[in-house]
C-alpha cells in the first residue's frame, strides 16, 4: 500500500482521507473545464462580432461532456481505470491549447466538443470512489468527491471571470493546461491498481446500457430527474454574465464569477447529503433537492436584484447538489459489477438536460429576457419534481397492494 493507502485489513485498497481528498481535487480541476467559458462568453462575443457560433460555445461544451460520457464511461468497467483516467487527463490539456488557440468561432465550438468529452475524466474517477468505499459509507464518499465536483463548477466560474477580465479569454484556456497536467500526476500518486471489473467487449458494455435502462426503473427515474434539474441549473449559469452585463446591473465578467463563490455554500451541502442518504435512505432526500431548486427559480424570477440573485444561487447550488448525491447513492447500489456503465446512462442524461438547458436558455433570453429564463428554469425544476413524487406514489401504491 502506498501513502493514500488505509491499513484496514482486506484485499482492495480502501478509501483514506488523503485519497478521498485528491480524487475530490482531481474531479474539480476536470469538471471546471466546462464552465470556464460561461463567465466570459460575452468577452468570446465580443472578439468574434458577426460569429453566431459564438452562443452556442456552451452548448457545444456540454454536448461534448454528454458524448463523452456516452463513449468513454462504459471503459471504466472493462480497462484499467486509472491508466484511463491518466489518458483522459493528457487529452484534456490537449483540448485546452486547441480552444486557446482558435482562430474562428467555429473552431472554438469544434475544440469544445472535444474538451467536453475529455472532462468526463471526472466521471471515471467518482464510481472508484462508490467501489472503494464500504458500503456503509458509500453515500459520505460520494458526497466528498462530488463536493469536490461542484467546488470545480462554481469557482471556475470565479477564476474564469477574474482571468478573463484581467487577462483575457484565450488566457483561461491556457491557465487550464497545467492544471490538466496537475490533475494526471494527482490520480497517478493517488489511484491503487484499478484493473476491469468486466470482461465484455467495448461493443457489448455499450450494447448492455439498453438492457439497464430498460430493467431498472431507479436508474430511469433518476436519470430523468437529474437532467431536469441540471437543466435548471445551466440555464441560470448560461445567462448570468449577460444577465449581469444589461444597464440594469452593468457588472462585467469578474463579477459574474464571483458569483460561484457564494454558490460554492452548496459544496457544504455534498457530504451532509451523502450522511443522510446512508442513514434515511436516498429516495426520500431526492425530492427536497427538486423542491429547493424550484423555490430558488421562484426567487431568482421574482426578485429582479442582486441580494434576489445571491439567494437563489445559493438555494439552487443546494437543491442541485441534495439531489444529485441521493440520486448517485441509488444508482450506485444497482449492480456493483457496472457502476461505470450505470454512471454513463445517469451522467449522459444529466448532461443531455444541461446541454438542453444551456440552448433553451439562449433562446429564452432571446425572446423573453431574464423572465423568459425564469420561466424556463421553473419548468424544469418542476418536472423534476413531478416526476420524483410520482415515482414515490407508485411505490407507495406497489407496497400498499403487497400488504
Amino acid at each position: 500500500m502506498n501513502a493514500f493507502d488505509t491499513q484496514q485489513h482486506g484485499s482492495r485498497s480502501e478509501l483514506s482521507r488523503l485519497r478521498l481528498y485528491a480524487m475530490a481535487a482531481a474531479t474539480g480541476i476536470a469538471v471546471a473545464n466546462i464552465y470556464y467559458n460561461q463567465p466570459i462568453l460575452g468577452l468570446i462575443e465580443a472578439e468574434f462580432a458577426g460569429q453566431p457560433a459564438t452562443g452556442f460555445v456552451p452548448t457545444a461544451t456540454q454536448l461534448g461532456y454528454s458524448f463523452g460520457l456516452f463513449l468513454l464511461l462504459p471503459l471504466g468497467d472493462i480497462v484499467d481505470r486509472r491508466r484511463l483516467i491518466m489518458a483522459q487527463f493528457l487529452a484534456l490539456a490537449a483540448a485546452s491549447v486547441l480552444a486557446a488557440l482558435a482562430p474562428t468561432a467555429a473552431l472554438l465550438v469544434a475544440a469544445s466538443i472535444f474538451l467536453g468529452a475529455s472532462a468526463t475524466v471526472a466521471q471515471q474517477i467518482v464510481p472508484v470512489a462508490a467501489a472503494l468505499a464500504s458500503p456503509e459509507r458509500r453515500g459520505a464518499a460520494i458526497g466528498t468527491v462530488m463536493a469536490g465536483v461542484l467546488s470545480g463548477i462554481l469557482l471556475s466560474r470565479t477564476l474564469s471571470g477574474f482571468v478573463g477580465e484581467h487577462l483575457g479569454w484565450r488566457e483561461m484556456f491556457w491557465a487550464s493546461v497545467p492544471l490538466a497536467l496537475v490533475g494526471a500526476a494527482m490520480m497517478y500518486a493517488a489511484l491503487p491498481d484499478l484493473g476491469p471489473v468486466s470482461r465484455l467487449s467495448y461493443r457489448a458494455a455499450l450494447r448492455s446500457l439498453t438492457d439497464f435502462w430498460r430493467r431498472q426503473p431507479d436508474l430511469r427515474v433518476a436519470s430523468i430527474v437529474q437532467a431536469a434539474l441540471f437543466a435548471a441549473f445551466t440555464s441560470f449559469w448560461t445567462i448570468l454574465a449577460l444577465y449581469l452585463a444589461t444597464p440594469q446591473f452593468n457588472l462585467g465578467a469578474d463579477v459574474a464569477g464571483l458569483f460561484g463563490v457564494v454558490g460554492a455554500v452548496g459544496v457544504l451541502a455534498a457530504p451532509l447529503a451523502g450522511r443522510i442518504a446512508d442513514r434515511r435512505g436516498a429516495h426520500s432526500v431526492v425530492w427536497l433537492g427538486a423542491a429547493l431548486t424550484l423555490a430558488a427559480w421562484a426567487i431568482l424570477g421574482l426578485r429582479a436584484s442582486i441580494a434576489g440573485l445571491l439567494i437563489g444561487v445559493v438555494i439552487l447550488d443546494v437543491g442541485i447538489q441534495v439531489a444529485l448525491i441521493s440520486n448517485q447513492h441509488i444508482i450506485y447500489a444497482l449492480d456493483p459489477q457496472a457502476r461505470s456503465r450505470v454512471n454513463t446512462i445517469f451522467m449522459t442524461s444529466m448532461f443531455l438536460g444541461g446541454a438542453a438547458g444551456s440552448a433553451l436558455a439562449v433562446t429564452a433570453w432571446s425572446y423573453g429576457s431574464w423572465t423568459g429564463v425564469s420561466l424556463l428554469g421553473l419548468a424544469f425544476a418542476a418536472t423534476a419534481l413531478v416526476v420524483r413524487l410520482r415515482a414515490q406514489h407508485v411505490v407507495a401504491l406497489g407496497s400498499d397492494a403487497e400488504t
